[in-house]
């Protein structure tokens, strides 16, 4: 009967959004893609190979000057080895939200699935100064572009290159501008337990030709405040964050705590935690670019931080490790055909990734992108387990 019902949901929306295309009150576009994957697991001799048909729609309606309705699906159709051999690569796929599960799986089977989800739905409401959001968007906060840590809701990972949008959350925020590039809002996240909920408050602001935030919240049962910064030195752009955050607090009773015979858990630390992220980048007149990034975590740990992956997860670190290094260089070959290289590196235990990219806009709203990205390290180092991975996207927006 559940199952019913959310097709039921999906097929109403769907047939709602393409009802109005014509109405002057609305917006719609969206994307095609298709992505191949060929994964080769460090531990295995196997290739795990997938077929990926990725679309979106995106539609706005606008019933008055003030409002603003939101609502974009997501439709995949996965086929391959990695659906056959990988354990529950159906829950894997999807998204985690506590209170309204607008997704529908149409099939799960031995080597296929097709799943479908709405990531925004949301009413905007923007009088004057204030502007009100309701329901599933994105709050995205920070200013890094690598490891954005004052991200308390959607932190990101620059490794999840094909979900541009970025996950949404079931959220009501507000914010009040007080001038052309300064606001104070704040945003609630309800969860069904309280070790789900997130609150922040955010105060942005210019200076000295420099963007600054800073910023508050409780994230996990923690509270956290921190700051971030944005603008340019030498006309490179320099961004930088910084969080102190209170000590975690202890491991859901489902989560996987470390044994401590393989180390001290995340859990065990009773001191506050102290993160920061320096960011540099410069673009040359001949179009090459240079990215530079680094991450420190206090509590990061300096051996088998592979162990500490899923803790440092839940509690929110972007990393197990205390340090971490981003480089990036990507130059135009041609108008339409770029390069790009680069690399996350773990400088204690010497293990690293990296993801060489050819993009080539072969016309209009068609793209075509060969990505690889190669895992290199010792066992039980951050980056040592992973193998290495090689996709091919084609990408057609409208």
């Amino acid at each position: 009967m559940l199952i019913k019902a959310k097709l039921f949901l999906f097929v109403f929306l769907l047939t709602f959004s393409c009802s109005i295309g014509q109405s002057s009150i609305f917006e719609l576009s969206g994307y095609s893609k298709y992505l191949f994957s060929s994964i080769q697991p460090s531990s295995t001799n196997e290739n795990l190979t997938e077929h990926l048909l990725h679309s979106r729609l995106n539609t706005k309606i606008y019933p008055t000057d003030f409002l603003t309705f939101t609502m974009e699906i997501r439709g995949r159709a996965i086929y391959g080895e990695t659906v056959e051999k990988i354990p529950d690569y159906s829950d894997q796929i999807k998204s985690k939200h506590d209170f309204a599960d607008l997704d529908f799986t149409a099939w799960n089977r031995n080597n296929s699935i097709g799943y479908f989800e709405v990531d925004r739905l949301n009413l905007d409401y923007q009088y004057e100064n204030l502007q009100l959001t309701i329901g599933r968007q994105r709050i995205a906060l920070g200013t890094s572009w690598v490891w954005n840590i004052t991200d308390l809701f959607n932190p990101l990972s620059i490794l999840d290159f094909d979900y541009e949008k970025r996950p949404g959350v079931d959220a009501i925020r507000v914010q009040y501008y007080t001038g052309a590039v300064s606001k104070i809002e704040a945003a609630f996240k309800p969860g069904k337990e309280k070790n789900k909920t997130i609150a922040a408050v955010h105060v942005g602001m210019n200076k000295w030709n420099y963007d600054f935030h800073l910023i508050g919240g409780i994230r996990r049962n923690r509270w956290i405040v921190g700051g971030a910064w944005a603008g340019d030195f030498f006309d490179a752009g320099f961004r930088g964050e910084i969080i102190c955050a209170a000590p975690p607090v202890e491991a859901d009773p489902l989560s996987i705590k470390i044994p401590p015979i393989l180390g001290e858990s995340f859990f065990d630390n009773k001191k506050p935690i102290v993160s920061f992220v320096l960011s540099g980048d410069y673009t040359f007149s001949n179009s090459f670019y240079i990215h530079t990034e680094i991450l420190f975590n206090s509590n990061g740990k300096t051996k088998n931080a592979d162990l500490y992956q899923l803790e440092a997860a839940e509690i929110g670190m972007l990393s197990p490790s205390r340090w971490s290094l981003f480089q990036e260089f990507s130059y135009n070959i041609t108008p339409l055909i770029r390069g790009s290289i680069f690399g996350l590196f773990n400088p204690v235990d010497k293990s690293l990734v990296v993801v060489p990219s050819i993009n080539w806009s072969m016309i209009e709203n068609l793209d075509f992108m060969l990505i690889g990205l190669l895992f290199e390290g010792k066992p039980l180092t951050e980056f040592g387990d992973y193998g290495k991975m090689f996709f091919l996207r084609t990408k057609f927006s409208f």
